[in-house]
């Protein structure tokens, strides 16, 4: 768990950060969210004191972080940023094995945590652990980022802008890549973004700043549906609100007894996709199916549009 306590960052008389306090779970990401100049790379940068805070403390696991030598904090948080950073003359192997080696651990244990992320990532270790980073697309640089900064299985792992320079697809693939590997290693994360979509999608919960101050925290549910302030408001987008609600409910969630002609769709698809499914087969409901593949219900146009409803 993060406790981030009245933390504050001065510039002279400018704050950058003023007097922030949230609570991450541990095991959970939270993602800040905010325009430029907002003070949400600020704020992640005290995490691992890349910034050392004017005022407040961070505290990790029960210990403040003003506590730990840097060195041994910066091997303890994993850290990846937009544009991937890897070491551009070591070899992908040796990207990943960095902090591994810094901690001194023996050569067998780093093979073998090198071959594991480089599979989990599927970048096959017999064609991609020899080659250079200027031999991959944008899209496994940044995997071999993240499988770097999670080399030395952090409890925490901070993440600023780091799907920013990736095209939509690869984009989207990453993104999921990463809730997948969250949810395997239930490592606590925090991503910086100022992309509202992405935070909506990754988020267990949400930080929303502007002007060096924290607006809101809480459920992307929470911040759709009760924004605090009326540029939480602006920044959720009044026409895309009943969307970015749907995309937060399974149809599973919506499902309805009975049958339905069509394709099926699968009861872990995002309502807003299934809404989609739905209008471009001119349908007004369509089967469901399970896990295991069974017919298990339908899904009707009704039955979505009422989980997209303002709440009462």
């Amino acid at each position: 768990m993060i406790r981030i306590e009245h933390l504050t960052k001065l510039y002279g008389p400018t704050a950058v950060v003023d007097d922030v306090s949230l609570t991450i779970d541990k095991g959970t990401m939270t993602v800040v969210v905010g325009t430029s100049g907002s003070g949400k790379s600020t704020l992640r940068r005290m995490i691992n004191r890349l910034v050392q805070p004017t005022s407040g403390r961070v505290v990790i696991d029960g210990q403040d972080t003003m506590s730990i030598p840097e060195d041994d904090l910066r091997h303890r948080i994993g850290y990846a940023i937009q544009g991937h950073g890897l070491f551009p003359h070591r070899t992908v192997a040796e990207n990943i094995a960095t902090v591994p080696r810094l901690l001194g651990w023996d050569r067998k244990r780093i093979e073998a945590r090198v071959e594991e992320l480089l599979h989990l990532f599927q970048l096959d270790p017999a064609s991609f652990a020899h080659q250079y980073p200027h031999q991959l697309s944008g899209g496994q640089q940044q995997r071999v980022g993240v499988a770097r900064a999670l080399a030395a299985e952090p409890a925490v792992l901070l993440m600023d802008e780091p799907f920013g320079a990736l095209d939509p697809v690869i984009r989207g693939k990453a993104q999921d890549d990463l809730l997948a590997i969250q949810r395997r290693f239930g490592t606590t994360i925090v991503l910086v973004t100022h992309d509202m979509e992405e935070a909506f999608h990754l988020g267990d919960r949400i930080a929303v700043m502007d002007r060096a101050r924290l607006l809101q925290y809480g459920t992307p549910a929470e911040i759709l549906t009760q924004p605090a302030e009326a540029y939480v408001e602006r920044l959720v987008g009044t026409a895309d609100r009943p969307f970015r609600l749907l995309s937060l409910t399974k149809v599973e969630d919506a499902l309805e007894p009975g049958s339905a002609s069509g394709e099926p769709v699968d009861a872990l698809m995002n309502l807003r996709d299934a809404l989609s499914h739905l209008v471009w087969s001119g349908r007004e409901a369509l089967p469901v199916t399970g896990p295991s593949g069974a017919l298990i219900g339908r899904i009707s146009v009704g039955a979505i549009l009422a989980h997209g409803r303002q709440p009462a």
